[in-house]
């Protein structure tokens, strides 16, 4: 055997499957196997896999194990030549396999092997290739300095920035997302150390390559998706704990005491100056927007302020000093504690918060201005001037920011994504009928055609004419459909269209989930429609419990109600089938339930159609409003029913 591929999985179901079927595509040509170790997840990530995949080694074990032990499980059964450790959350091409192995095969000296990666926007990945942490390096990389000079040999080794990333080079550390491994490497070395919980073992593992006398290679020939790198992490003050600290682990055990011990400091004084910037810039995020509005109103009272004292005084210098000391910096405070309250320091950036906010302020001020001694009473005018003044300057800078495209005043309006969707007729509306239920805010602006054959209504073009297509229509987002695209082809449209401004996401073949990136400081993005939403134990619970609380109130109103019905008998029975579990309050729309392949749940006295009187319901209707109950159950959709449709409860 080829290739053995071991994937360890923790609560990310949607990212697996979407790996899974790009491994299946990559391994047509490869004879290989595929383990899938799950630590404990509790997501349905098993039942995915007995589903979906059962050609999947499958090992679910009780508890999280770590990510080396998970590893080494999967790893003591292997029969492949070649190991390859790959990360749940990355799409593979379909020739990876067989690239990475022909180099292999072609390179007895090599022990393990990375590719080139990119983020879910497209762009490089620098963990890709890293060299060793020696105290040194780790000194350049934890003090910015490797940032500062990423072309210089000297400070940059973490990332061996100064290696053209579209070459191939021998490195040494590889990346945990792809790790090929030599297995005959690893019966000379070991395994895992399972002393790495989480982080740095894939140093590790990289520096006992070298010490039994393999190379490491970095090879850019073939390009994966690694959604969550490392950079989606590294902001955590969690993540520089333990990532650190795994790196302590690595010093004690491959360094010399003195050596060790220098890089131990280092570590730990690493940990406080990170966890110093990481709390810094958690306050410095919370407070610039509010000091900059702060400073933008008492700018406008002081600009206000002496053309009002000429206009209505005919004097400079009316007011004392301390108005504008001290009386101004208070009146700010009445604004910025408005829009605090009103939400208008949320993101996205909302104008109608900002505004109300604004009007707030001037109410509380006003309010205690009426309230204060008459000495401490200035000018309502003024504070009137200074509202308007306060409106229109944060209103403006917020627009001209947004325009700039700032991520911090990115508005609301920013939510409506215009979207297209690669791929042939049928997958592609299969795909837009899923962003349409998960009710993100969206405009489809059309479908892109793979080739000149297959357009069809309301198609733009076809992929060759991507960046044109994207241009023109303004597009803010592309899906693509990996039912009918190559994630080759995919990788090479991202990395090809990777300097614009565009997000990316893909939707595999028959799930109901589309998964992408939109930026490499967020761990992931995902669209999802849970179509066994009603079938959870706790919905089916949650469900019941509304029909017998609800069926004690009907029967206590009953001697009220039973005079508005027409079916008094059925009235009465629909009570107590109710209360035995014979039926439920609402069910399906009868008729269409089967065709609609949705969880079975008990008959229903009244149906999600109850919700819209008067509304004519056709085949099509029924199948997609039984659709929508199911997969976004709710009591409260229940009780909206129950009080709409309450005149049918003798039906």
């Amino acid at each position: 055997m080829d290739i053995s591929i071991v994937i360890v999985n923790y609560n990310v179901k949607h990212f697996l499957e979407q790996c899974l079927h790009s491994v299946e595509k990559a391994l047509r040509n490869v004879q290989g196997e595929v383990f899938v170790v799950d630590n404990n997840s509790v997501d349905g990530s098993a039942q995915l896999i007995t589903e979906k995949f059962p050609n999947v080694t499958f090992i679910q074990n009780n508890e999280n194990v770590g990510f080396s032990r998970a590893n080494n499980q999967a790893i003591r059964q292997a029969k492949g030549k070649y190991v390859l450790l790959l990360n749940p959350d990355t799409v593979v091409e379909e020739d990876t396999f067989e690239k990475v192995l022909s180099f292999m095969d072609a390179h007895p000296d090599a022990g393990g092997l990375g590719v080139k990666m990119i983020d879910g926007k497209g762009g490089f990945l620098p963990e890709s290739k890293r060299g060793l942490p020696t105290p040194w390096v780790a000194f350049y990389k934890m003090f910015g300095l490797s940032r500062l000079f990423p072309k210089s040999r000297k400070f940059g080794k973490y990332h061996l920035s100064f290696l053209d990333k579209d070459e191939v080079h021998e490195i040494d550390v590889l990346a945990g997302a792809f790790m090929l491994l030599r297995k005959s490497a690893l019966d000379k070395i070991g395994l895992l150390d399972e002393s790495f919980f989480m982080y740095g073992e894939d140093i590790d593992l990289s520096y006992r390559i070298q010490k039994g006398g393999y190379k490491n290679y970095y090879y850019p020939e073939t390009t994966i998706i690694h959604y969550k790198g490392e950079s989606t992490k590294k902001g955590s003050l969690n993540y520089v704990k333990v990532f650190y600290n795994a790196m302590i682990i690595f010093a004690r055990k491959h360094f010399s005491g003195s050596k060790a011990g220098v890089f131990a400091f280092l570590i730990h004084m690493a940990i406080y100056f990170r966890a110093l910037l990481s709390a810094s810039k958690r306050v410095l995020q919370k407070l610039y927007i509010p000091l900059i509005d702060a400073l933008l109103i008492f700018a406008g009272f002081w600009l206000i302020t002496p053309s009002w004292e000429q206009i209505r005084f005919h004097q400079p210098d009316y007011y004392p000093p301390e108005f504008m000391q001290f009386v101004v910096p208070v009146y700010s405070l009445f604004f910025l504690f408005g829009i605090l309250f009103s939400g208008g320091y949320k993101k996205p950036v909302s104008i109608y918060k900002l505004g109300r906010g604004i009007l707030w302020g001037l109410i509380s001020l006003l309010l205690v201005y009426s309230l204060v001694d008459e000495q401490y009473r200035f000018s309502r005018a003024l504070i009137l001037l200074g509202t308007a003044w306060a409106g229109i300057i944060l209103i403006a800078y917020r627009l001209m920011s947004h325009w700039l495209k700032l991520s911090d005043f990115r508005l609301h309006a920013q939510g409506t994504r215009k979207i297209a969707i690669v791929g042939h007729s049928e997958e592609a509306r299969r795909v837009q009928q899923i962003i349409e239920e998960t009710r993100i805010q969206s405009q489809l602006t059309g479908f892109i055609a793979l080739d000149s054959s297959d357009k069809g209504t309301n198609y733009m073009g076809e992929l060759s004419q991507l960046e044109e297509i994207i241009r023109i229509n303004r597009i803010d987002e592309i899906v693509f459909c990996a039912e009918n695209i190559s994630s080759a082809e995919i990788i090479k449209a991202m990395l090809d269209l990777s300097r614009l401004d565009i997000d990316y996401k893909i939707a595999p073949p028959e799930s109901a989930s589309i998964i992408g990136s939109n930026s490499i400081h967020t761990a992931g993005d995902l669209y999802v429609v849970n179509l066994n939403a009603i079938s959870k134990s706790g919905n089916k619970r949650k469900k019941r419990l509304f029909d017998l609380l609800a069926a004690l109130l009907i029967l206590c109103l009953g001697p009220v109600l039973i005079w508005f019905t027409t079916k008094k008998g059925n009235f009465i029975q629909n009570i107590f089938r109710v209360i035995t579990g014979k039926k439920s309050w609402i069910g399906y729309i009868p008729g269409v339930a089967a065709e609609s392949k949705l969880p079975t749940i008990k008959e229903g006295v009244l149906n999600p159609g109850d919700r819209f009187p008067g509304l004519q319901l056709d085949k099509e209707k029924s199948v997609r409003l039984n659709r929508l109950y199911a997969k976004d159950y709710k009591v409260l959709s229940d009780i909206e029913i129950l009080l709409k449709g309450w005149r049918n409860l003798d039906r």
